[in-house]
Parts: structure tokens; C-alpha cells; sequence
């Protein structure tokens, strides 16, 4: 199964930026993955968070398949150690869906649309990351499960 990290709005720190290339590269060694940066909307200022939620939301859906399992990284999903995480993840991959697609919102989150779509939520930390930070926590966090599977000797418990 592809797995698919959807992005909004790119990533403005190369540093940042070529650390989540590196990991995103490690992980394409265990499972076919793909990082899609959805563009960051022109002119968001004017818009009130419900508009910029709801336009971010038609561009996220059009990113979207049938068969897609959906979940979303939100404060408010469920928080996971990463042997649990990796558990959860071989669980994700097992299931009959076509892609495994995580997504990050923009800045205010998801729009109620995008929540109805979703077939789960999960939360990195009860702290809040920036979107770029999250990115590279995230691909981190795949790469660290997927080594766990294996029983590579990147993860110490």
C-alpha cells in the first residue's frame, strides 16, 4: 500500500526541509511514499480561518482518492508511543484501502468537511509544532515505526 503524507503550505527552512527529504527518503527503503505539498493560499490574510479552513479543504479533496484511508494529525486524535505507533502503522497497511494518507492542515486546522472524511485522528504531542516542525517529527516518526517492524536497531526501549 502507498503511503501518502499530505501537506499544506511548503516548507520555508531548508534546514527543516532536507531533514524531512532525508527521512522521507529512508522510508521510500520499507514502503512506496510520497510527500504532496498543497500550495499556500494567495491572499490568506483576507480571509476570515473559516474561509481559509474551507478553501484548504477543496484543494485537500482533490488530492484525495476513493479507497483512501484517511487519518489526520490533530491535537485532539490519539497519542501513541512509537512501538505502539508501529503497531498501529502495520495494522494501517494491513487494511484493505488502496493509500494510507496522513494529512497536516494549515495553520487553523481542518475544515468540518475534512474531519467527516477522516477515519481517524492522531496527535503527535499535547504540545503545539509548528507545521513545519511537525512535518519532520512525523517523517521521523514513520521511519522509526517501520525500522521497529523490522527489528532494526534504530529505536532503543
Amino acid at each position: 500500500m502507498k503511503t501518502v503524507f499530505l501537506v499544506v503550505g511548503r516548507t520555508t527552512d531548508k534546514h527543516i526541509e532536507a531533514l524531512v527529504r532525508d527521512y522521507a527518503e529512508r522510508v521510500t527503503h520499507y514502503v512506496p511514499f510520497e510527500m504532496t505539498v498543497i500550495p499556500e493560499l494567495k491572499n490568506a490574510k483576507s480571509l476570515s480561518e473559516e474561509m481559509q479552513k474551507n478553501r484548504e479543504a477543496e484543494l485537500i479533496k482533490k488530492s484525495l482518492k476513493d479507497g483512501d484511508r484517511i487519518i489526520l494529525l490533530d491535537e485532539g486524535g490519539k497519542e501513541f508511543r512509537s512501538v505502539e505507533f508501529a503497531a498501529h502503522l502495520e495494522r494501517s497497511l494491513a487494511s484493505p484501502a488502496r493509500r494510507l494518507v496522513f494529512i497536516v492542515g494549515g495553520p487553523y486546522g481542518f475544515a468540518p468537511d475534512i474531519y467527516a472524511l477522516a477515519h481517524e485522528k492522531l496527535s503527535l504531542s499535547r504540545m503545539t509544532f509548528s507545521h513545519q516542525m511537525v512535518r519532520l517529527f512525523f517523517v521521523e516518526q514513520i521511519y522509526r515505526a517501520l525500522t521497529i517492524l523490522r527489528g532494526e536497531p534504530y529505536h532503543h526501549e
